[in-house]
């Protein structure tokens, strides 16, 4: 697939795992067509974090086992908010485990990927997202 960067993508994503955050920053940068508006730590400070952007993310990338607010928790939290219920969620997560995969689901989740991701995966996975959340920038 090729990419126009002429309207990106924006994503934010909200891991506690420093090394996530670098993997997935790395292949947001190989893909023109993705703008990344925050990396944050966990579901509370991502909240936080959307309260102050403009224009919002297209897309949130979200990690299941975080302190403070875990994925599930910000996951409702996002659903019921007006101002932020239509943003997808892809869940990032270590866990196999079928309830969280329902429980991600039955709450709203748009995808369940499971980590870890080697780097080429990784960047084969934004380049579908792209292509589904914006497939006017897949030429």
């Amino acid at each position: 697939m090729t990419f126009t960067p002429k309207h990106p993508l924006r994503i934010v994503m909200a891991d506690d795992d420093p090394d996530d955050r670098m993997l997935t920053r790395d292949a947001f940068e190989e893909c023109d067509a993705v703008d990344c508006a925050g990396f944050v730590e966990d579901g509370q400070a991502l909240l936080e974090l959307l309260t102050s952007l403009s224009p919002l993310p297209r897309l949130i990338l979200l990690d299941w086992n975080m302190p403070r607010k875990n994925g599930l928790e910000t996951l409702h939290i996002l659903k019921a908010s007006p101002n932020f219920k239509s943003i997808p969620v892809v869940i990032l997560t270590t866990s196999t485990d079928s309830v969280d995969v329902a429980s991600a689901n039955a709450a709203g989740a748009e995808g369940f990927i499971t980590k870890p991701v080697t780097f080429e995966g990784l960047v084969a996975i934004v380049q579908e997202m792209v292509a589904r959340y914006a497939p006017e920038l897949v030429l």
